[in-house]
């Protein structure tokens, strides 16, 4: 229980520490960042250019990448935020008006997060320079999820441990199934 209380006092303290330092200007990159990434649209765009100009390699990692993503928002949004009822952090704690715009639903985990970690995780593998180039976006969205009041650092850590497991098992499903069906 101890170790609980210090959990949920060192996420407090850092969520008030990053709406803190952050300069408005940077929270404004975040923001667009952000915006680009809603609904999965940045990630869409990524893989269409990967299918378009990525020939085979880029159409595999497209595919990888979109399975990845569609894996960690069904885990994220369809079942963990159903089950976690964890409020928003307080509107109070952030010296800007962009946590009055901000969803509904359970701040845990964060969906966004999941989303932007497993696809850039599924496509550094199949693409390692198209994947570092997706870990800058992805790391600004995490980042932003915090910085503007819509979630906690252990909701981000928990969508980035989804989308590392989603990623995980996109890549390595079809050997599992292959692999149990030989051994029925």
């Amino acid at each position: 229980m101890r170790l609980l209380a210090e959990v949920r006092d060192a996420d407090r303290s850092l969520t008030k520490k990053v709406a803190d330092a952050i300069p408005t200007s940077v929270g404004k990159v975040l923001s667009a960042v952000e915006e680009s990434a809603e609904s999965t649209k940045l990630w869409f765009g990524a893989a269409a250019a990967m299918a378009w100009w990525g020939g085979w390699r880029g159409r595999k990692a497209a595919v990888t990448g979109l399975g990845a993503l569609a894996m960690a928002q069904l885990v994220s949004n369809g079942l963990c935020k159903q089950l976690a009822d964890r409020p928003r952090p307080p509107k109070e704690w952030f010296p800007h008006d962009e946590a009055d715009d901000r969803p509904d639903s359970s701040s845990f985990p964060s969906g966004h997060t999941a989303a932007a970690v497993a696809f850039t995780a599924a496509v550094a593998p199949a693409w390692p320079a198209v994947g570092a180039a997706c870990a800058v976006p992805a790391v600004l969205v995490s980042v932003e999820r915090v910085q503007s009041g819509a979630h906690y650092p252990t909701d981000v850590a928990a969508g980035a441990a989804i989308g590392l497991a989603g990623a995980w098992l996109t890549r390595h499903a079809a050997n599992l199934v292959l692999r149990r069906c030989l051994a029925a």
